[in-house]
């Protein structure tokens, strides 16, 4: 098929490559504009460019994918298929229509659930058992359209937003080639989503990371999982910022309020909660470096009865 790709972070990238070496032809890569990163605030291309350029695809990069200039563009590449993955803008209906086969979207959930910006973070932090990809037609709703094709992968019990990401963004590859070829086939079979089943997976931000010690171990450990890598599960210790990054749960009463420490041990600090008790394993405070409590504790004493937040 002719393709145009839209798509813009890391988690785009698999499936852009999946395409191109499945033999299709991918006309143009479309993608957020360039952003300045870091320090110097040198811009910085988006991994979808990156992964085009070195493929030798050409790249557009409008600040409005609606204005007229470009959907002229895109009538003049003229796809059969637009394929859109975390791509970042809405797109209107003259986009939508306009190729033969429409636009087909990659989404990282199991449709109708985690409609959304940030559905792979807050399957973890919801407690589900299992997520995957839905392949969909879009329409004019937000990851409302037609389902195509699902694929169904178990969260293990460690899952961290991060590993999550890279196990869908693989899976995502395989199932938009399925997708396509049956398509072409024309033996694609839609299915309405059900909307009353539907929740949204709202987009994540620094201050959703804060640890609630009233909230149950179970669901603070939860919350350090589905923001690691970002932005992150935090609280603060004697005024400092203190990021948590893997912990485990003793699911044990005790009467000592929320966000004291009931114990450290040479490898562990163990916090109450509203229901059960925090062991952090991994921690990170302000100005320091990500480390194990074990390395944490030999340069920075931490004593039973500190409150954490």
């Amino acid at each position: 098929m002719r393709i145009v790709f839209m798509g813009t972070p890391d988690f785009a990238v698999p499936v852009l490559e999946a395409l191109c070496d499945a033999g299709h032809e991918v006309a143009a890569v479309v993608t957020q504009p360039d952003k300045p990163r870091g320090r110097g605030k040198e811009m910085q291309y988006t991994p979808v460019k990156e992964s085009a350029l070195e493929r030798g695809i050409e790249v557009y990069q409008p600040v409005k994918v609606k204005d007229e200039a470009f959907v002229q563009i895109l009538k003049e590449i003229n796809p059969d298929v637009i394929v859109v993955v975390a791509f970042g803008q809405i797109l209107p209906s003259t986009i939508l229509h306009m190729p033969k086969y429409g636009c087909i979207n990659v989404h990282a959930s199991l449709l109708p659930k985690y409609r959304g910006a940030a559905p792979i973070q807050w399957v973890i932090i919801d407690g589900e058992k299992e997520t995957g990809i839905t392949t969909m037609q879009m329409d004019e709703g937000l990851d409302t359209g037609d389902m195509m094709l699902k694929a169904v992968i178990s969260i293990d019990e460690k899952e961290t937003g991060g590993s999550l990401h890279d196990k869908l963004a693989g899976i995502g590859g395989t199932l938009i080639v399925d997708t396509l070829k049956q398509v072409e086939e024309g033996s694609i079979v839609l299915e309405k989503q059900d909307d009353s089943k539907s929740n949204y997976a709202k987009m994540l931000n620094k201050k959703l990371g804060r640890i609630d010690f009233e909230k149950s171990a179970e669901e603070i450990e939860r919350l350090i999982r589905g923001l690691n890598p970002w932005p992150s599960a935090y609280t603060s210790l004697n005024g400092k910022t203190l990021k948590i990054w893997d912990a485990d749960v003793r699911k044990e009463k005790t009467d000592i309020p929320p966000g004291e420490i009931i114990e450290v041990t040479n490898d562990e600090i163990l916090v109450s909660t509203g229901d059960g008790i925090l062991i952090i394993n991994e921690l990170q405070l302000e100005g320091k470096k990500r480390m194990d409590t074990e390395s944490f504790l030999r340069g920075y004493k931490v004593e039973k009865g500190e409150k954490l937040g």
